[in-house]
Parts: C-alpha cells; structure tokens; sequence
C-alpha cells in the first residue's frame, strides 16, 4: 500500500529527521537501531539492525 510521502531535507551534516507519523507507520520508535545502505537510483533504504541479522543468519550468510 502506498502512504502519503513525508518531505524530508537533507541538513547541512547530512542529518535527517524523520517524522513520528513515519516511524509509526513503520513499526520504530525514536532509539531504534537501523542499518542504512544504497539501493541505488536515488534510494535509501532503513532496515532495523535486529531484522537484517535476522535475515543473515536465516539465509546462512553469517
């Protein structure tokens, strides 16, 4: 399902925030440990830390 984008700008330090509304829809909460990386053409993509172990070691990569 696609959610209304939030416009978010990119800081000076190369900070962002992200709104609470987003962070709700997608299961986090401010303190929540994610990993970043590329997904290419513009993308970034957030995945908690926790789930991508997860997903590692089910896929027997760890």
């Amino acid at each position: 399902m696609l959610r209304e984008p939030a416009e978010i700008r990119i800081g000076d330090h190369g900070q962002v925030e992200l709104p609470l509304s987003l962070l709700a829809e997608a299961g986090l909460s401010p303190g929540a440990e994610l990993l970043a990386f590329s997904d290419g053409d513009g993308r970034i993509v957030l995945r908690r830390a926790e789930d991508a172990v997860r997903d590692l070691l089910r896929n027997g990569t760890l």
